[in-house]
């Protein structure tokens, strides 16, 4: 038997179920909303030379929500500027695979360096400035090495010629606070490092009028 007080809360609780019934779903669409990075989101490591570079190329594509610095590639812990021997610079990105694909996002980073040149990139040299696909399963790393064969393809050389190196993914190390968004936070220093490198002269030489796009490839 109901006790009376009981009895009195039941009609409560019918009312409160049947609205939420409705509202639910509208808090949940609010919460991914306001915090889309937890939904959707995927990872992909990428180095391609200077990480300020790369991640200012980078954050311009729709569908990107975040790239960061970084050290990969390595197996000393906690790499720093200073001390990352092993590691490339890198950049960790974060994308929405709704609005954005990983063959695009590889056009795009594939055409922002010079894959021809395995020893480092422009006017960096040595190992931390090689280029690096890091993938997390086969499927990523198959997207990878039809990328590149499209690369070889469209630049109109050997595919030995292309010097990008396939990794499985491992630890990234985020780089420190004051290379984070270089590019926007020291414009001046970020444009006159740039053009100095030859960067964009060696890309637009490379690749044209595709230079720095995630264009559909031309074979």
């Amino acid at each position: 038997m109901i006790e009376p007080q009981k009895k009195s809360l039941i009609p409560l609780f019918e009312l409160y179920n049947k609205k939420m019934k409705y509202f639910l779903p509208l808090i949940i669409a609010f919460s991914i909303f306001i915090n889309p990075l937890n939904t959707l989101a995927e990872e992909l490591i990428l180095a391609g030379g200077c990480f300020w570079c790369l991640e200012h190329d980078l954050e311009s594509l729709k569908g990107i929500n975040n790239v960061e610095s970084g050290y990969s590639g390595g197996v000393s812990q906690n790499p720093t500027y200073e001390n990352h021997d092993g590691h490339q610079e890198a950049v960790l990105v974060n994308y929405d695979s709704n609005l954005v694909n990983l063959p695009e996002i590889l056009r795009l980073y594939i055409r922002n360096i010079d894959p021809l040149d395995g020893k480092g990139q422009f006017c960096d040299r040595g190992d931390s400035y090689r280029p690096v696909i890091f993938f997390n399963d086969p499927i990523e790393e198959n997207e990878a090495k039809t990328a590149l064969i499209s690369a070889s393809k469209e630049l109109r050389v050997p595919l030995e010629k292309i010097s990008v190196e396939l990794k499985p993914k491992g630890q990234f190390w985020s780089a420190e606070e004051y290379h984070q968004n270089f590019a926007e936070r020291n414009e001046i220093k970020y444009k006159f490092y740039r053009f100095s490198c030859g960067r964009d002269q060696k890309l637009d030489k490379l690749w044209g009028g595709n230079a720095s796009s995630s264009n559909i490839w031309k074979e």
